[in-house]
Formats: structure tokens, sequence, C-alpha cells
């Protein structure tokens, strides 16, 4: 397995963060990459319409509302990897902002180098993202 784990600061509560982040079917609101999300299987499976085209499948495998975590795998997706599982978490920080945690475990299919720069690239991209939104 490799493992992916970035993080980043934003100028804003845990709790506004995580009421943009924290819905599985959010994704589009604040990620470039997502045009949209369908939920499907009572919510517990999102189709990821990308940008420029294709689709990615994912299941939601936990959620922890309180806690501002949830877990999620990849089902289906053009992405160079296989057995994904990822976790966002968004973590109140001293000073009363936050810090978001993205991470992920899975198997490379083909150059392990190539699927971790994929993988990195995405979150750099939510990540930039969030900070245009809310500062960080």
């Amino acid at each position: 397995m490799t493992k992916v784990s970035m993080s980043t600061q934003l100028n804003v509560s845990a709790d506004q963060a995580w009421q943009m982040i924290g819905g599985f079917n959010s994704l589009p609101d604040w990620h470039p990459a997502i045009e949209k999300s369908e939920l499907t299987e009572a919510g517990q499976t999102r189709t990821l319409s990308l940008n420029g085209g294709g689709s990615i499948v994912e299941k939601l495998e936990t959620v922890d509302d309180d806690a501002r975590t949830y877990t999620y795998s990849i089902v289906d997706s053009p992405l160079p990897v296989a057995n994904y599982t990822s976790t966002i978490t968004v973590h109140k920080t001293e000073d009363g902002e936050c810090r978001v945690d993205w991470s992920s475990d899975y198997d490379p299919i083909g150059d392990a180098t190539a699927a971790s720069e994929a993988i990195q690239g995405i979150y750099q991209a939510g990540f930039d993202n969030l900070k245009k939104m809310f500062g960080g």
C-alpha cells in the first residue's frame, strides 16, 4: 500500500469549513475539478462528473459529523490506483481556525510515482480552492 497525506490551514472555523467540506455530495462546491456529484444507493455512493469529461464513483465508508471526518473508497475511476480509501478531516486549531487533513491508502497501478503525483495534485487543487474561498 502507498499512502499520501496532505494538510492545509484555513482562516475559518472548523465548523464553517466542515459545513462546506463535510457533505458527501458537496465536492463540486469546493473542488475545481468536479463539475457535479450525484448520490445513489441511499446517499452512500456518489458519481463525480469531472470537468473536461470522465467520472469517478466513490462509496461513503464512514462519517462522523461530531469529529468532522468522513472516509470513502473509490469504486470505479480512471486514476491509476486500486484499493483506494481516503479520509478527510477538519481539525479545530488553537487559534480558532482550522486545519484540513486529506489522506489516502491505495495500491498504485503502473508507475507508483505517477499515481502519487496524481493524488497529490487532486488534493492540492482542492486545498488551493479552499484557500481562495476561506483564506489560509
